[in-house]
């Protein structure tokens, strides 16, 4: 992992707990705008792994819903013992 990568790897962990705590949604666009003022290059890594956990949290979020739409109709069928 390079410098850059490791950087904005724990930027982006920083800064996207700070923006669940916060319920400030746009918080990772001002530090990717202070980072671009200074690295172009830290600036597109920051956003790609901003980007890339956001993503994944939505995914786990959908399986999630998916998976108890999947058992939901299994609690309701099952007869009281």
């Amino acid at each position: 992992m390079s410098t850059s990568e490791k950087i904005a790897s724990e930027l982006a962990d920083t800064t996207i707990a700070i923006m669940d705590k916060s319920g400030d949604d746009r918080l990772h666009f001002e530090v990717a705008a202070l980072l671009g003022a200074s690295s172009q290059t830290l600036e597109e890594a920051f956003l790609t792994e901003v980007r890339v956990r956001m993503a994944g949290k939505q995914a786990k979020a959908f399986l999630k819903k998916k998976v108890a739409e999947l058992t939901e109709p299994e609690k309701t069928t099952k007869k009281p013992g």
